[in-house]
């Protein structure tokens, strides 16, 4: 493939030999070491072949004495096709323009790559790069990766670690987020661990202070499960930081009224579209207005990125399409009214839960009232219940 590229960039010819004993044409080649290739038979007395510029005129002296016709089949390679450019000047000089600005255009930066955030979002990360001099159209060889990295990562704490590899005009950035560290307890503030919520304990872990409750005891909003007040018989009672982990089994029960007539979309048919052009960090938009007042649609976005010989362009294509629609009352049914209700009460419950434990088992039931189906998502979970609660000594109080 590297040779034909070659052959094809210094210009080479296709030519028909015919001759009673073509065999001469090869031999002639062969004693003055002319390279062919792409050989095929026509006929017994005729074929095809491929030479080099140089090579063709040196066969064509040296046939002179062999009773053989050549024939002049296609001349190919880029020698050639910048010859038939010589009455085009503005074709040419468009084409050579177009090849310079996509050589001087790889040594800048028209891509972005963000890997290895998963909290942090990329909008953000890549805001702090242009803030720092790191965005569409900055020189890749002008960038100073230490510097970078030491400005990006005041803007955004939450990283430990950041890289910008630039290869061609594509800037990878590859980070690595900061762990948070655990909380650190205060040993020295005095405080009970109560009960965050209502439950029946099933795993007591006392860290520090007296525990109050046992395994299998039903317990309160409130109530204290873990004192930091504790009884001495030499110096009295002992004021010190309740702290550890209590394990309960509680009960959620969460209710939604879901009515039993829903507003639906009944699309129009009518649609507007919108073409753009994205150059770098400039928008040229190619319709007049797009603010749309006092009608329901959809509005659908599709970018699509330009590229040359598989270098990406700073040139972005956007169609934006505004599908109208009337919104419309239609019924449904009392199990999907119950089904849409238990999936925002379960969502709603995993948010409550998932910070202290899991859910263990659920029950959705529902009963019609008036116009509405009132949904009740019944739950058993097992969480962590314990919450510190200070206690203030009369010094604190000003007693």
């Amino acid at each position: 493939m590297m040779k034909g590229i070659v052959n094809r960039l210094r210009g080479q010819v296709r030519i028909r030999a015919e001759c009673a004993f073509p065999e001469r044409v090869l031999n002639l080649c062969g004693a003055q070491d002319l390279a062919f290739w792409d050989l095929q038979w026509e006929s017994p007395t005729a074929f095809t072949c491929r030479l080099s510029r140089r090579d063709w005129k040196a066969l064509q002296e040296a046939g002179k004495h062999l009773e053989c016709r050549f024939e002049l089949v296609g001349l190919e390679g880029a020698p050639y096709f910048l010859l038939r450019l010589r009455h085009r000047q503005a074709l040419a000089a468009g084409l050579v323009g177009c090849a310079l600005a996509l050589f001087l255009g790889s040594f800048f930066i028209w891509d972005f790559q963000v890997e290895g955030n998963e909290t942090v979002p990329t909008e953000r990360i890549l805001r702090a790069l242009e803030k720092n001099g790191v965005g569409l159209g900055t020189f890749g060889m002008s960038l100073n990766g230490e510097d970078i990295r030491n400005r990006v990562l005041l803007d955004v704490p939450e990283l430990s670690w950041i890289a910008v590899n630039v290869s061609g005009c594509r800037a990878s950035v590859q980070v690595r987020e900061r762990t948070p560290p655990p909380e650190m307890i205060d040993r020295r503030q005095p405080a009970n661990l109560v009960a965050r919520r209502a439950g029946l304990v099933l795993k007591v872990q006392t860290i520090g202070g007296v525990a109050c409750v046992v395994p299998g005891s039903a317990v309160t909003e409130g109530q204290i499960l873990i004192s930091g007040v504790e009884d001495t018989d030499t110096v009295g009672a002992r004021v010190l930081a309740g702290m550890g982990k209590v394990t309960a089994r509680t009960w959620y029960h969460l209710t939604a009224s879901m009515p039993l007539t829903a507003a639906e979309k009944r699309y129009t048919g009518r649609e507007k579209t919108g073409i753009s052009l994205v150059f770098g960090t400039r928008r040229i938009k190619f319709f007049s207005n797009s603010s749309i007042e006092g009608a329901e649609y959809d509005k659908i976005t599709n970018r699509y990125p330009w590229s040359l010989l598989g270098v990406p362009l700073p040139v972005t294509l956007v169609t934006e399409t505004w599908r109208f629609y009337d919104p419309v009352p239609a019924p449904r049914t009392a199990a999907q009214a119950e089904k849409t209700a238990e999936a925002i009460l379960t969502d709603q419950l995993q948010k409550m839960v998932e910070p202290y434990g899991e859910v263990k088992s659920t029950l959705c039931s529902s009963r019609q009232k008036g116009d509405a189906l009132l949904v009740t998502l019944s739950a058993e979970c097992l969480e962590e219940i314990g919450e510190s609660a200070p206690i203030y000594t009369e010094e604190e109080t000003g007693g």
